[in-house]
C-alpha cells in the first residue's frame, strides 16, 4: 500500500461533524462525480472512500444508493466501486452548491467561510484527485489534479485561504495545483488530523533534513580544505620566488622560520602550522601571527615586482 493511499484511508477513519461531512461531500461530487440529467455516478477504487461517500449521502439526504462492485483487469485483478445516485439528484447538487436551475456552476468559496468547512472541503478534493511522494523515496510533492484550470486555481485559492502556498501546472490535458514545500505538506496532513501519517512524514523529513546537513557539512569541510591546500601551496610557490631572487634574508628571523616551515608542511593550516611552530622551535605563535608574516612575504614580492616591473 502505497503513502498516499495509507494517507487517504487515516482520513477516512476521521468522524467529521455534519458541517465538515456537507463539506466534503460538496469537494468529491464536484471533482469525481459524473452527472447526467437524473443520475450521479461515483467511481471509486477505494472501499473506505466509496464507504464515506455512502455514509455522507445517507445521513445528509435520507436516500437510496445503488452499489456496483466490479472486478478490473488491467495489471492486476482490483474492484471498482460504483455508487449510483437517482433520488433527489436536482436537491442535492444544489444544497451542495455544484448546479443551480440544472447547469453546473463555479466553485465559490463564499459557500464555505468557516475554516473547519475550508479544511473539509480540501480534504474530500484530496480523497478524490489528490495524491502525495512517499518521503522515504523521492522528494516532498503533494498535488491535486483537474480536469480545468478553474478548479485548480479554484483549489489554489482555498490553500492560500488557510495560509498555503502552492502553485497551479498544466500536464498534459489536465491541470494540478501542486505542492513542494516539507513544511507546507506537514501542516495540511496535521489539519486532515492523520497522525500516525504525520509522524511517518515527520521521521523521514527529520531524518532526510540531518542527512542533508551532514552532507553539507561535510561538502563545507573539504572546500575548506581544498582551499587549504592550494593556498599552501601557492605560499610554498611564493616562498621559491624569495629564494630565487634572493630576497629571503630581506626577512626577520621570525618570518623565515614561519617560512620556512610553511615549506616543509605546504597542507597545514595556518592554526596547524602555528602549532607545530610552537613546538618545535622557541617561538610562540597563533593563527593570526602566521597570517601577519604571509602578509610581509607577500608585501616583499609585490615591491620586487614593482622595481623591476615584472
Amino acid at each position: 500500500m502505497t503513502f498516499s493511499t495509507r494517507l487517504k484511508e487515516e482520513i477516512t477513519e476521521y468522524n467529521s461533524s455534519p458541517l465538515e461531512k456537507r463539506a466534503e461531500l460538496a469537494a468529491m461530487l464536484r471533482y469525481d462525480a459524473k452527472i447526467e440529467k437524473d443520475k450521479i455516478t461515483i467511481t471509486s477504487e477505494n472501499a473506505k472512500i466509496a464507504r464515506r461517500i455512502y455514509t455522507y449521502l445517507k445521513e445528509i439526504f435520507g436516500i437510496n444508493i445503488k452499489i456496483i462492485v466490479r472486478n478490473q483487469k488491467r495489471f492486476r485483478i482490483k474492484q471498482i466501486y460504483i455508487l449510483e445516485i437517482k433520488e433527489k439528484v436536482h436537491y442535492i447538487l444544489e444544497s451542495l452548491y455544484i448546479m443551480e436551475q440544472g447547469k453546473k456552476i463555479k466553485a465559490n468559496a463564499d459557500y464555505f467561510e468557516a475554516f473547519e468547512e475550508k479544511v473539509a472541503y480540501l480534504k474530500g478534493t484530496f480523497l478524490t484527485t489528490g495524491s502525495i511522494n512517499d518521503p522515504s523515496t523521492s522528494g516532498y510533492h503533494l498535488e491535486f489534479v483537474f480536469l480545468t484550470k478553474t478548479d485548480a486555481d479554484f483549489i489554489k485559492m482555498m490553500l492560500k485561504s488557510i495560509k498555503m502556498d502552492s502553485k497551479v501546472l498544466k500536464r498534459g490535458n489536465r491541470y494540478m495545483t501542486y505542492i513542494k514545500s516539507a513544511e507546507t505538506i506537514s501542516d495540511i496532513i496535521k489539519l486532515f488530523q492523520a497522525v500516525h501519517s504525520l509522524f511517518y512524514f515527520e521521521d523521514i523529513r527529520i531524518y532526510r533534513d540531518h542527512k542533508n546537513m551532514v552532507n553539507r557539512l561535510n561538502n563545507c569541510e573539504i572546500a575548506n580544505q581544498e582551499k587549504t591546500t592550494q593556498t599552501g601551496w601557492k605560499q610554498k610557490e611564493s616562498i621559491e620566488f624569495l629564494k630565487k631572487h634572493d630576497l629571503f634574508d630581506l626577512l626577520d628571523e621570525h618570518t623565515k622560520i614561519v617560512l620556512e616551515y610553511r615549506f616543509k608542511y605546504p597542507e597545514s593550516s595556518y592554526q596547524e602550522l602555528a602549532q607545530i611552530i610552537s613546538l618545535e622551535t622557541d617561538y610562540k605563535i597563533g593563527k593570526s601571527g602566521i597570517n601577519h608574516h604571509f602578509i610581509k612575504m607577500k608585501r616583499l614580492i609585490n615591491q620586487y615586482e614593482k622595481n623591476n616591473h615584472l
